[in-house]
């Protein structure tokens, strides 16, 4: 008996190479804020392309879903504050209601996190230590509110086996004194 048989019929494409250029339909897998070894701070959107709109865009979540993309908005070097407007067009795209207020940063996260937003990429080629790259960045202006506001979106569970429910531990009503046990 073998203990494996090469099958990738399950495993997704999680190439560094960027999305191919399009509009997007994804769904907000959290946010948070991070900062780089050299102190630069941003907020930094985990996106996921959304895997129940392949028929509705099947050449864009039909073939990319699952996809993780991040996005970071970072402070700005001269004020050490985030451009609070780019924060807005973010809120927009994720149907968060004019007026809104939000009082700190943390209610931010929690506002934002698994809302449907719709993104238009590019591609863009960008150098970094002597060598080019394609990637995608897309501006804040380039979010906007979904079309498909029923979100179906399916996450996968990496931590739980789908059809392998956890043993369970049967309980008895009787006690276990230690002489029965055999250690």
């Amino acid at each position: 008996m073998s203990f494996l048989t090469a099958d990738y019929s399950n495993t997704t494409n999680n190439s560094n190479e960027p999305l191919p250029a399009g509009d997007y339909e994804f769904i907000i897998n959290s946010v948070q804020e991070n900062a780089t070894k050299s102190g630069a701070e941003s907020v930094q959107f985990d996106l996921i392309v959304r895997n129940d709109l392949d028929a509705a865009l099947p050449e864009t979540n039909g073939k990319y879903h699952n996809r993780h993309m991040w996005v970071n908005e970072w402070k700005r070097r001269k004020t050490n504050q985030y451009d609070l407007n780019n924060f807005m067009y973010f809120m927009k795209a994720a149907g968060i209601p004019e007026g809104t207020e939000i009082n700190s940063i943390e209610d931010f996260f929690k506002i934002m996190d698994k809302k449907p937003v719709r993104i238009h990429i590019k591609v863009t080629t960008s150098e970094y230590n002597n060598e080019k790259r394609k990637e995608n960045r897309p501006a804040p202006w380039d979010w906007a509110k979904t079309q498909f506001p029923n979100v179906q979106h399916h996450f996968k569970s990496e931590n739980k086996p789908e059809n392998n429910p956890q043993p369970t531990v049967p309980t008895t009503d009787t006690a276990v004194d230690d002489e029965s046990l055999p250690f």
